[in-house]
Parts: structure tokens; sequence; C-alpha cells
């Protein structure tokens, strides 16, 4: 059997897998808010979070995929050695989603997925054939790794002032309400929750998407980058699987372990969350669920109670969005070097 077709078909459920851990960890974002203020009990969220997980890569276009798979110039590489590279790299992102997993921090799959290929392109052809970005941006044109780390890098202040705003006006609206309203409160989060569930999978699962385009093309099996319906279909699939399945770990540090949730801060947090998540997918920005809920919850809470937010928490918090790029970067170069010498692969 041909190596270029085995290779494709093990990157491919690969990044599948890819897909399936990225619905456990980033699903917990939106289950945590839900399950804190007990809008919904963790079986009626997992349901419906994970049916809006799947309607939104249907539905939310191409334009994150176009984002990711662009960053990388891999396809002036031999066959063999474009494809072992992103085998490689979604490896090193995998990894680092089940090691954060494992400690339960809400750390990136996004940033996950860019450090991977970053770090397996380099350790294979060089810093050359990443898409950085940087001159493009002194003339207005955002690409590459930029646009990527720009989108990255701004949704969570921006989640964080967007939170802030949306829980003082909400407190003021309702700052004549009787405690009856809750229950109301709770059931717009079903809408809310839904929004954002939308969102993520509009967002999220078309970075997977985006990177089985890629190989597609490197093998040969696709002549343009257009993303086949049978991939979003899959990556829809895989990320409502990995949704189902509930990273709880990461659910109890997003409900409890930054702010003390109640109703209104879980439709307010949803709301920024989704509203953010889903104006980046329209303009193919590539964003962390991780970072914007997080920090919309911060937001929240910094808007009523600052000194009840859990900053040692944030901070920790942080810390692994720091070093994630760096460290699934790492993990992916590493692997790269140790196929490369167990199967004799050469590098440019």
């Amino acid at each position: 059997m041909d190596i270029n077709f085995i290779l494709i078909v093990s990157t491919v459920v690969l990044i599948i897998m890819f897909d399936y851990t990225n619905g456990f960890h980033d699903a917990s974002n939106i289950l945590g808010t839900l399950v804190a203020s007990r809008a919904m009990t963790p079986a009626q969220g997992v349901i419906l979070v994970g049916i809006f997980h799947f309607i939104g890569p249907i539905l939310g276009g191409t334009a994150v995929a176009n984002t990711i798979g662009k960053f990388v110039e891999v396809g002036n590489l031999p066959s063999t050695l474009s494809i072992t590279v992103i085998f490689c790299s979604i490896c090193g992102a995998v990894a680092w989603n089940l090691v954060t997993w494992w400690f339960g921090m809400p750390s990136s799959s996004s940033h996950a997925l860019v450090g991977g290929l970053i770090g397996g392109v380099v350790a294979a052809a060089g810093a050359g054939h990443v898409v950085w970005g940087f001159q493009q941006l002194a003339s207005g044109h955002v690409t590459g790794v930029t646009k990527v780390l720009l989108s990255l890098l701004l949704s969570p202040p921006i989640g964080f002032v967007v939170g802030y705003i949306i829980h003082k006006l909400m407190r003021i609206l309702l700052r004549g309400a009787r405690p009856s309203a809750n229950l109301k409160i709770k059931h717009a989060q079903w809408l809310t929750a839904a929004g954002l569930s939308f969102a993520h999978g509009a967002n999220d699962a078309q970075k997977s998407m985006g990177i089985i385009t890629l190989v597609l093309l490197l093998g040969g099996h696709i002549s343009t980058f257009q993303v086949p319906m049978w991939v979003i279909l899959v990556c829809a699939f895989a990320i409502t699987m990995g949704t189902i399945s509930g990273g709880w770990r990461i659910v109890r540090t997003i409900g409890f372990g930054i702010y003390r949730i109640r109703t209104l801060h879980a439709l307010d947090a949803q709301l920024t969350s989704g509203g953010v998540i889903f104006l980046a997918s329209l303009v193919g920005a590539p964003v962390s669920t991780t970072h914007v809920v997080s920090s919309s919850i911060m937001g929240i809470g910094a808007s009523e109670w600052p000194k009840a937010v859990r900053w040692g928490k944030a901070q920790e918090i942080l810390g692994t969005w720091i070093i994630t790029i760096p460290g699934s970067a790492f993990m992916a170069a590493v692997l790269y070097i140790a196929v490369k010498m167990v199967f004799g692969i050469e590098s440019l």
C-alpha cells in the first residue's frame, strides 16, 4: 500500500481525534456556566450543547478553516514530508490537550493547534515555511500567524470588557425585578447556551476542517483549497461526540474556580462569549472559547465584586495560556525529530 495514502488516512484520523479532544475540552467552558447556575442538569446541558455543536460547523461557513489551513507553507515540500509534519504537529496539539485536561486547566485548543503546527514545520523545514505575516501587517494586511495570534490575543480583553458592560447593564435593567425573575433567566439560558454552542462549533470545528483540507490538497486528492462537505460533517460529528463525553474537571474550574457563578452571571457570560465568538467566525478569526468564556466571567465578576474574583486562579489560567503555544510546539518538534530518526525521513 502507498505510504502517502497510509500517512493521509492516519493524519485525518488523528485530526478527528483532535476535534474530539477539542469537544470535551472546550465544550466544558459552556457546560461550566450552565451547571454552576443550575439552569440545566449536566445531562440536559450535554444534549443541548451537543446538538448545536453539530449544527454550527455545517451552517457556519469556512472562513476560519481558510485562515488555519493557509498559515503554514508546506505545499512546496515533498508530499511524504509535508504530511508527516502535519501528523506530528497534530500529535503535539492532542498531547497538550490531554495533559491540560488531566490537570483540569482550561487551556486553549486553538493555541495548541497553532503551536503544534508551528513547531512541526519549523523542526522539519525551518521558520521560512511559516506564514508569519509580520511584513504584511505593516501595509495593513492581516494574515498568517499574525492574524491568528491577534485573534487569540485580542479576544480575551474584548470578552472581559463586553462582559463587564453587559453585566452592568443587566443589573440596572433588573434592579427592581422580583426573585421569581431568576426562573425566567434560567430558561433564557437555553437560548444563550444554544447560541454559544453554535458559535463554538462554527469556529472551533473549522480549525480541524482547514487542516484536513490541507492534507487532502497535499496528497493530491483535491485540486484547490475548498473544504469538502464530508469533511464538514465528520468534524461536526467528532466535536459533538467530544462534547457528549464532557470534560468535567474543566467544568469545575470554569463554573466554580474563577467566580461564584449564579443565574444572571451565567446568562451574561453566554451572551458575551457567543457574540464575540460568532463575530470572529464571520471574519475568519480563530479565537479560543476558553479565553473568551474565562475572560467574560472575570469581567462580570469585576463589574460586581472585584474582590470575589479568584485572581489567583485567573493567573494560573493565564500562565497556561502563555505556555500553550511554546509547549505544544515543543511537543510537536520533539515528536517530529523522533519520527525522523526512527523512519529516516529527510528534512529540508
